[in-house]
């Protein structure tokens, strides 16, 4: 029997972390099952992030209880996940989850996908692989620890005594500013390649360096990452083009390949137009800004700022070629879409509103635009105002149309809409011209 490792017991006094700055409900789960006779640590992100004095966005716990224990414990309790069963307390306004500590399946229990479809749900299940597909094995705290994904986010907050407990050296990875996955990198990110995405984010959003050998796997896997599942891949790019790291977590999913992986598209973009790079690095920027002063970009405006410029360039290409603009971009669209989901599924709700956004440019470059109190009702205008506004800052042609709408939302009233002499002709005319009522027996007679 392997020995126990010992943790690092860092106290209260050398780690810095104050219940001030923990959740009101986290602290009323963790009091509620230590009080039970259950071990309750806060755990993961929430702890690094106390630490270096950031405000969590989260407040995960684990346990030894088991998942049918803390739903007893708790009447806000729901058993959710199949990959990893686990517990989530609904509160008015959060949800924190609660899992049970977790071990790595011995080599004797491991299972594969040829399971018989008569015997019970595997504990734990890799694909051919070696990608993780289910992981419901107990273990201990140091087993839980042990198979997290990097050192910094394998530090747990005791409320029993207000320590942090520290069984990879997570810690001293911290000081040092350095992702390191917990164990062998390949065997890691193969496990779940969603995990070369969460190294790319962290490193982005917290200004931190990932480990050099960690790096290199990276980029060998970068193709890997197709296989995770395309709608946890769309939450994923949610999470890091969204939270004020844009810029430079897309400079890095470039670097390593990634970025090709999960949108081939673009890259053949990228190919065909030298500018576009730059023009996707200057809307990256956007969205931090946006996000700095407080705003949060929607997902239709996000996915318009990343794949817009590339969408409307090919657009025009079949514009050119004699297809009607609008149809030309309907269908490109529509064509990409129909790719992109094959890696990261779009909700096809999302989808539509991107096309809308991107349909009401030519509208918005119109000056001056028909019916302007009309386009400004529709659902889609704030997104596709912030678009043409982020877009055309770069060009000149769009300057006058950004006067023009600036001028028409801060004073609507003021602004002239006289429309053109030919424009006046033609509405006149549509007014004189009478409907002229036909015959129902000559309309059903008609060959």
């Amino acid at each position: 029997m392997v020995p126990a490792m010992q943790p690092r017991i860092i106290g209260r006094e050398e780690h810095g972390i104050s219940r001030k700055q923990i959740s009101p409900n986290a602290l009323h789960a963790l009091y509620r099952l230590h009080d039970s006779g259950f071990v309750a640590y806060l755990v993961g992100g929430c702890v690094r992030d106390l630490i270096l004095g950031r405000i969590p966005k989260d407040f995960d716990i684990v346990t030894d209880a088991a998942p049918g224990q803390i739903k007893r414990l708790f009447r806000n309790a729901r058993i959710i996940g199949r990959r990893f069963r686990l517990v989530h307390l609904h509160f008015q306004d959060e949800i924190l989850e609660v899992s049970t500590f977790r071990a790595a399946a011995p080599p004797e229990e491991e299972e594969t996908e040829e399971v018989d479809s008569e015997k019970r749900p595997p504990r734990h299940l890799k694909d051919e692989d070696g990608m993780v597909l289910r992981d419901n094995v107990f273990g201990t705290p140091e087993q839980d620890a042990l198979r997290r994904d990097f050192t910094i986010n394998a530090l747990a907050y005791n409320i029993d005594d207000f320590s942090v407990i520290d069984y990879t050296n997570g810690m001293s990875d911290l000081e040092r500013r350095l992702i390191r996955p917990i164990g062998d990198p390949f065997v890691r990110f193969t496990e779940d390649p969603v995990r070369m995405i969460r190294a790319v984010r962290f490193a982005a959003s917290h200004d931190l360096a990932i480990d050099t050998g960690a790096w290199d796997v990276i980029c060998e896997l970068s193709p890997t990452i197709a296989r995770a599942a395309p709608a946890r891949l769309y939450e994923e790019m949610l999470k890091i083009f969204l939270l004020g790291s844009a810029r430079p977590v897309s400079t890095l999913l470039e670097k390593s390949g990634i970025l090709a992986t999960l949108f081939p598209g673009m890259i053949r973009w990228f190919a065909a137009n030298s500018d576009l790079p730059t023009l996707l690095q200057a809307n990256m920027e956007s969205l931090d800004r946006l996000h700095k002063k407080g705003l949060s970009p929607s997902p239709p405006l996000f996915l318009a700022m990343l794949f817009g410029p590339g969408i409307e360039e090919e657009a025009l290409a079949r514009h050119r070629e004699g297809i009607p603009y609008l149809q030309a971009l309907d269908s490109v669209c529509g064509l990409f879409l129909e790719e992109l989901v094959k890696t990261v599924c779009v909700p096809g709700r999302i989808g539509g509103q991107l096309r809308r956004i991107l349909a009401l440019q030519s509208s918005l470059h119109r000056i001056p635009p028909r019916r302007p109190a009309s386009l400004a009702g529709r659902p889609e205008f704030a997104d596709a105002m912030t678009y043409l506004v982020f877009t055309t800052k770069m060009r000149e042609e769009g300057r006058k149309s950004r006067e023009w709408w600036k001028n028409f939302i801060n004073s609507p009233a003021e602004i002239s809409l006289e429309p053109s002499t030919d424009a006046v002709a033609v509405s006149a005319k549509r007014r004189r011209r009478k409907r002229r009522r036909s015959c129902p027996a000559a309309r059903i007679a008609a060959p």
